[in-house]
């Protein structure tokens, strides 16, 4: 063999390891934001679980207040929704979408729900109310750090499969599209979460 066809192979070898890393690469930033979703998940599953909780709660001192709960619920099982088509796709623009739509709704209703409460001084005494207004204030900090995580990982894969030279392979892998952060409609909300206060 020729110092000319040893260089031709070194260099095909050099192309093939490149390219093979540029693969490796987008699939660990995609399992990487896929995995940051599911800590989203459990967090957001666990504050679905606790809103009933608080809404039967609630029932026992709030029965003029039937239209403020039912809202509640509504809205929680439309996120619940949400959250099942944004499990199936994370970092899907419609799933995302979807999501955000919903937890921007269902917060809506906690702060309605909150401000009604205001009105029942025995309700916000209750134990049972303290404890689950702690518990959801808590899930509310975590799904904020969830969430950030999320994006931060969407954020890392989106910039590696945009750059170059990754860009030219990416859509051959599979990669033909931005993952989508995770945002409400209302930026603050990143910041404060639904307050629910006894």
């Amino acid at each position: 063999m020729g110092t000319s066809t040893i260089i031709t192979i070194v260099v095909i070898v050099a192309i093939l390891l490149y390219v093979v890393s540029v693969y490796n690469n987008l699939v660990n930033y995609r399992n990487r934001f896929q995995n940051a979703f599911a800590q989203i998940e459990v967090q957001l599953k666990r504050r679905y679980d606790l809103i009933p909780n608080l809404v039967e709660t609630a029932k026992a001192y709030m029965s003029h207040e039937r239209e403020t709960l039912e809202a509640v619920i509504s809205t929680r099982n439309e996120a619940v929704a949400g959250l099942k088509a944004a499990a199936s796709m994370p970092g899907g623009a419609a799933a995302m979408t979807k999501l955000a739509n919903s937890e921007t709704a269902l917060s809506g209703a906690l702060s309605r729900l909150n401000v009604t409460m205001e009105a029942y001084p025995e309700l916000k005494a209750n134990q049972n109310m303290m404890q689950l207004s702690e518990e959801l204030t808590s899930t509310e900090n975590k799904v904020a750090f969830a969430r950030q995580a999320f994006n931060d990982a969407v954020t890392t894969y989106n910039s590696y499969r945009q750059s170059f030279p990754p860009v030219f392979f990416a859509g051959m892998f599979g990669h033909r599209e931005d993952a989508k952060l995770l945002e409400f409609a209302d930026s603050a909300q990143i910041q404060s979460a639904p307050k629910v206060s006894f």
